[in-house]
């Protein structure tokens, strides 16, 4: 049976104020995780709708890159255009 690694992870310091904190313990708590998994959480979650809005991006531009079809047919030449 294979092993699965486990990620690596590293410690990251945040300072916060008293009440922030003891907000944070609470609703942490109501979710049944740690102060650590709630941040932990919140970031990956901004992460992932950073990198949609990214790739949403990419796709607009490479459209408008490409152009779009507004119907209609060839232009008629400027010669026929002031013909008399």
């Amino acid at each position: 049976m294979p092993s699965i690694q486990k990620e690596r992870k590293q410690n990251v310091t945040v300072s916060l104020s008293r009440d922030t904190l003891q907000k944070a313990r609470v609703l942490a708590a109501r979710r049944s995780t740690s102060i650590s998994g709630l941040l932990a959480g919140q970031i990956e979650t901004l992460i992932g709708e950073d990198e949609a809005y990214e790739r949403a991006r990419r796709h607009a531009l490479a459209a408008l890159e490409k152009g779009f079809h507004m119907g209609g047919g060839p232009l008629p030449s400027r010669d026929k255009l002031h013909e008399r």
